[in-house]
């Protein structure tokens, strides 16, 4: 899954990156599941997850974009101001993609890669 702050704003900092990480990883395992792996830049997060067939995505990202949204603006407030005035963190859209046949270590490299490549 990968979530994409709002205008593709450079705001997310390490620490915040890694408080993200956190609450996402708390939400994913109240659905069942399992956060594998994040990787991001300071306009988006990369997240490897492993869920159980009964999780709808749908809902699961609107779980994670609420409430890491909700923290990240209330924690960090004065970083976030410096790039929104209103209360948003997340672009509308996302990108989830299903692998349920493909190798996790080729899902794996590919998301720690995506550092090395610059957008």
């Amino acid at each position: 899954m990968v979530l994409v702050t709002k205008f593709r704003r450079k705001a997310i900092t390490e620490e915040m990156g890694a408080r993200i990480d956190e609450v996402a990883r708390v939400i994913v395992e109240k659905h069942g599941g399992l956060l594998a792996q994040s990787n991001a830049e300071a306009d988006h997060r990369h997240f490897l997850l492993d869920l159980p067939p009964s999780v709808q995505p749908s809902r699961l990202v609107c779980s994670l974009k609420t409430a890491t949204s909700r923290i990240v603006r209330k924690e960090y407030a004065p970083r976030v101001r410096r790039f929104y005035w209103k209360p948003v963190f997340w672009s509308r859209s996302y990108c989830l993609l299903s692998a349920g046949g493909a190798p996790l270590a080729v899902i794996r490299r590919y998301i720690e890669n995506q550092s090395l490549h610059k957008h």
